[in-house]
């Protein structure tokens, strides 16, 4: 099977090229390691609302995301940062009015971040995306999937974050130095793991709290109020415990989560609804065990000159750790399709 252009990655930037390719008219293809599409982008349902595991904001300026939002039709609205916030200091003591957690000002979607991808994928032929397709080699104008079938195309684009994309096989094996300056580049929030409690209603705001927290102890570091736009109440927190502790605990994480949530918020807290927690260091097609250790600032991403000389082979690299601004974030991902769409085309 051949096509001009084939697409490894149906993240953010895999479709939002997709989506450029075919209002330009060119003939691609797609295929997806997992069973669905998103990459780090993931939801979970419950009663009729959709909650965030992956990214769950972007912010005034960022003009392609919000651009997107509108072309989809997708309402926008702020992160629900009215009341007190707290401090969770390490002895377990809750200090109201204190901590620095809040994201006042920072924007959400209505459905979650999903919404993009659903929509994304609304505008192009099913017929051109593949799922749980992984690639297992990438030859000169070839990938072979893991099922042995081998797609040809004109042009490859590896959309992965950078450390996953070195540890595929290439039958023309990558030089030393492109697959160092590769795995030198980390993935965003890659080591990460988020939690996500629904409840029957937003029971901190009637106490006068944002839903906003920080703790010096743990086991989340940062909590917020993660209630959607129809009104299903919940609260979602990031885990400081590294990834190699929450392997070795992982039966104790959720009774120590809420053990938590009841210290901040009060009794209400301990029965949730629901409660879900996605560990993206388990994630494989996400990251890899150079991405356990913790980041402690945002890196500073953009282009990668040592995968340039790769271009005359018609092998491509894009995502949001290469983009040329914005990288880590999902205005990032959506700057790298906008760039390899302008290359290809």
């Amino acid at each position: 099977m051949r096509s001009e252009i084939l697409i490894i990655g149906g993240g953010l930037t895999g479709l939002a090229l997709a989506d450029r390719l075919e209002q330009a008219g060119r003939d691609w293809r797609l295929v997806e390691a997992r069973a669905r599409l998103g990459g780090r982008i993931h939801t979970v349902s419950h009663a009729q609302a959709r909650f965030d595991l992956g990214p769950s904001w972007f912010w005034p300026g960022q003009d392609r995301m919000a651009a997107l939002a509108d072309r989809l039709g997708i309402a926008v609205f702020e992160q629900y940062a009215q009341g007190i916030q707290l401090l969770e200091d390490r002895a377990g003591q809750v200090h109201p009015a204190r901590g620095f957690a809040s994201m006042a000002g920072s924007l959400r979607l209505e459905g979650g971040m999903t919404s993009l991808i659903d929509g994304l994928a609304s505008l192009v032929p099913d017929r051109r995306i593949e799922t749980a397709a992984p690639v297992r080699q990438i030859g000169q104008g070839t990938a072979l999937l893991a099922d042995g079938r081998a797609l040809e195309a004109d042009h490859i684009v590896v959309t992965l974050p950078p450390r996953v994309a070195a540890e595929l096989s290439y039958a023309q094996p990558l030089d030393t130095d492109v697959l160092a300056a590769m795995r030198a580049i980390p993935t965003w929030m890659g080591g990460q793991a988020k939690c996500v409690a629904i409840y029957a209603e937003p029971f901190w705001r009637m106490k006068g709290l944002s839903g906003d927290a920080s703790s010096q102890r743990g086991p989340l570091v940062e909590i917020h109020d993660a209630t959607s736009m129809n009104g299903v109440a919940a609260l979602f927190g990031f885990v400081g415990v590294p990834p190699q502790a929450r392997a070795d605990h992982a039966d104790q994480l959720q009774p120590a989560i809420l053990d938590q949530l009841g210290r901040l918020f009060g009794e209400e807290a301990l029965s949730p609804s629901a409660f879900h927690l996605m560990d993206w260091a388990t994630e494989p097609h996400s990251t890899t065990a150079l991405d356990l250790e913790p980041l402690r600032a945002h890196p500073d991403y953009g282009p990668l000159s040592e995968l340039s000389k790769l271009a005359d082979q018609r092998l491509h690299f894009s995502g949001t750790e290469l983009a040329p601004e914005m990288g880590g974030y999902l205005e990032g991902a959506l700057a790298a399709a906008e760039a390899m769409a302008h290359r290809l085309t």
